[in-house]
């Protein structure tokens, strides 16, 4: 079990406290979602914090965190911002079948190309690859940004089996759904990106709807029976895990045999000089988005979280399997101290396909790869 280390003097707490302080100054919270911060010269990457108590694991005295999240989501427009860390070359693995693009992404490929043609770029788009360079714990290909007060031991957490047990693959047993569910892609890899279009849509053909899609069908090919639910939980941004929280709660009170439950997103990276990121790997071939599992714990404010190393037992052992099927396709984990919902599940995950400087085909491509995986994992657990 994951350790708490309460220990230290009360000078030792006015430092912690003056380091905290000079770190997160001009950071700022809506309740929601935490943001990034720009910074010119040093990396920073994603970090996430919110919802306390604790379940074992070995925690450590709360370090000062370098790199945080600023909120800067004050508008259905605006997306959250950050630098990105080092980049790495990115690695080649093989997919079990080919993803074929739908030929009306292609369209919209198309269509967007006629609309935005190069002489209205506004900034550029780097492709960005992250790796074991940004995690802070590791074992084997298990990478975790540990951004929580608890010292984590990754292979003692792998030891472990998950809370799952399907015993009938016929009744619904996961759950997709978005708590941001306009989020949504570039429609072309030109490696530029236009401010006049924007990156957030109700249209269920290009937003995070489309990405589930592909997880869904891999699921059900694979005789899984997934409930996905469409409804779009952000028109106003503020208080969307509220509602996607009634959403997901109904579903669960209506199938109590559901026992894995997904919030699908896409991540926002802007740099301070107007370049974004688009986080990727190569896959047979063929570029896609990298995805990053968040899971949370009852750390600092969080609340009435019992159980979540059960989560995080499951998020780290479907990481090692995404990793051991198509290498380079995940970000490091991010183990944070907020809850978004997921303690409504011992299952439950937050997950992150790319970047909104992904195009959409790369963002589904992904899906369809987390989608194959998570179908192996999950028939280690169907009771034989």
């Amino acid at each position: 079990m994951l350790k708490n280390n309460k220990t230290g003097s009360a000078l030792n707490c006015v430092i912690a406290v003056l380091l905290s302080f000079l770190t997160v100054l001009g950071v700022f919270f809506n309740g929601e979602k935490i943001g990034r911060l720009f910074v010119k010269a040093a990396p920073v990457g994603a970090v996430l914090s919110m919802p306390s108590g604790v379940s074992g694991l070995v925690k450590r005295e709360k370090k000062t965190v370098t790199n945080a999240k600023t909120n800067t989501y004050f508008s259905f427009e605006n997306e959250s911002r950050s630098a990105p860390e080092t980049a790495t070359v990115l690695p080649v693995s093989k997919a079990a079948d080919e993803f074929v693009t739908p030929d009306d992404v292609l369209t919209m490929r198309d269509e967007y190309n006629k609309k935005f043609p190069a002489s209205k770029k506004s900034g550029k788009i780097e492709e960005m690859h992250y790796s074991s360079k940004n995690a802070n714990v590791k074992y084997e290909n298990v990478f975790v940004k540990n951004t929580t007060s608890f010292d984590l031991d990754i292979e003692k957490e792998l030891d472990k089996k998950a809370t799952l047990e399907i015993k009938d693959k016929s009744k619904p047993s996961v759950l997709i759904f978005h708590t941001h569910t306009t989020e949504s892609y570039e429609m072309a890899d030109n490696g530029w990106y236009c401010a006049d279009y924007a990156t957030r849509s109700r249209k269920s053909d290009r937003n995070m709807i489309r990405v589930g899609n592909e997880i869904q069908k891999q699921l059900e090919n694979a005789g899984f029976n997934v409930i996905h639910d469409t409804t779009v939980h952000d028109l106003k941004y503020n208080g969307a895990y509220s509602r996607s929280r009634e959403t997901v709660e109904k579903i669960l009170k209506e199938n109590p045999t559901i026992q894995v439950v997904l919030d699908v997103h896409r991540d926002a990276i802007y740099q301070q000089n107007g370049v974004r990121v688009k986080p990727v790997c190569e896959i047979n071939s063929k570029k896609c988005a990298q995805v990053m599992i968040i899971t949370g714990c009852e750390d600092g404010d969080v609340e009435d979280f019992p159980d979540w190393e059960k989560n995080l037992v499951f998020a780290l052992q479907l990481q090692r399997e995404t990793e051991n099927r198509f290498e380079g396709l995940m970000r490091p984990v991010m183990f944070c101290n907020r809850k978004y919902n997921m303690d409504l599940t011992e299952c439950s995950l937050l997950l992150e396909f790319g970047s909104d400087s992904n195009t959409l085909e790369e963002a589904m491509y992904s899906g369809f790869l987390l989608g194959r995986s998570l179908a192996s994992y999950l028939e280690g657990y169907v009771k034989k």
